[in-house]
């Protein structure tokens, strides 16, 4: 029969197969009511799962980072749970954790609007009151695409189809509904009582554009309301610091999303950043730099040429479309010309990923050979 190592090194011997949850219980009380999950020799498992062998366990409680991230993929689905109840047409497809929170993609025929949202938060708050259990069970591959494609669910459906033949399927649920999910998770949505639902996006099914357009519903999730309301007090003090917000309240410039990364300046800022502009070059000068200019745009052979002499170094490096390579192309044909050193004042190109899409890029400045 089993005996169980604790993280203090002290064992627990018991005469039949057990369970995490009892585990706890024989330790005390309070760590029964604070259980979200176990570790069992490493692995992270529901407070349900049995223990029928000799083995190292930690109760994992909303204290360790493995308790926070089960509250907000539980949370995931205490969304996708209410979506559900609200709108019965919805079909829910993928609800990753994701830093911060969580999001759910849905299948629904209209976007959701502000109303929605305060709608299913209101919901999701009535299904957590509820303390319901949070359930498991495990079908074959084949019965469990079969069940989803009874349902509707399609998306769930082609989900398990891309699953190797053999494979058991776990579901998991509170109440009549469930999701497909490896787990783990809490063992009741009464352990879920502080997140907020932030915003609503589209997305495509499998961030695919030629796929169909989805609801994505974000939301954030907290151990307790207190930790909840220190984020949303930092994503106020940060929306006051907004550059995109402060550029337009003071008429200095504003951004499009025709042209990400790239900057309209207004009157008022581009005097703004002329000053900067100036500045930077009293700076150089005294340093003993002399200004020099280089192209917006070159043969793509300067930029393979450079990653390829970063290769040789055996150095990781990370590249972004900046101006190094240009420069370091005009200083290599103007060398020993006795003129001091020469700086470049440039801005880098708009082209960047839409996550940094916001940002404000230019004036750059290479000097001395530094990119």
């Amino acid at each position: 029969m089993p005996a169980i190592t604790l993280p203090d090194g002290s064992q627990k011997h018991f005469d039949r197969p057990v369970s995490v949850a009892e585990v706890a219980a024989s330790i005390g009380p309070g760590l029964a009511k604070a259980a979200l999950a176990g570790k069992v020799n490493g692995a992270l498992v529901d407070t349900s799962a049995p223990i029928d062998r000799d083995a190292t366990l930690s109760i994992v409680t909303d204290k360790d980072p493995e308790g926070l991230e089960i509250i907000r993929h539980s949370t995931a689905h205490l969304l996708a749970n209410a979506v559900q109840e609200l709108f019965p047409e919805a079909q829910v497809t993928i609800g990753p954790v994701i830093e911060n929170g969580f999001y759910y993609d849905f299948a629904y025929k209209r976007p959701f609007s502000t109303e929605d949202l305060a709608a299913i938060e209101k919901r999701m708050a009535e299904i957590s009151a509820k303390d319901l259990p949070v359930h498991r069970r495990v079908l074959p591959r084949d019965e469990a695409i079969e069940h989803f494609k009874k349902i509707g669910e399609h998306y769930k459906a082609e989900i398990i189809a891309a699953i190797p033949q053999g494979e058991s399927i776990s579901l998991y649920g509170q109440g009549a509904w469930e999701d497909l999910c490896r787990g783990p998770h809490v063992p009741s949505t009464g352990k879920l009582k502080a997140f907020k639902l932030m915003k609503v996006a589209g997305a495509y099914w499998r961030g695919d554009s030629r796929n169909e357009m989805l609801q994505r519903i974000y939301g954030t999730a907290w151990a307790n309301e207190k930790q909840l309301k220190e984020y949303l007090t930092r994503l106020e003090e940060a929306e006051k610091r907004d550059h995109r917000r402060i550029g337009k309240e003071l008429d200095l410039f504003h951004l499009q999303e025709e042209a990400p990364g790239a900057v309209f300046w207004h009157p008022k800022g581009w005097a703004l950043f002329q000053q900067l502009i100036a500045y930077m070059r009293e700076r150089q000068t005294a340093a003993g730099f002399h200004e020099v200019n280089t192209p917006e745009i070159m043969d793509r052979e300067l930029w393979v040429r450079a990653l390829r002499r970063i290769a040789r170094t055996h150095a990781s490096a990370c590249l972004h479309a900046g101006r190094c390579p240009y420069f370091l192309h005009a200083g290599s044909t103007h060398r020993g010309s006795g003129q001091g050193h020469p700086a470049d004042i440039g801005h880098l190109p708009g082209f960047r990923l839409r996550r940094c899409s916001h940002q404000v890029f230019g004036p750059t400045n290479q000097a001395g050979g530094v990119g």
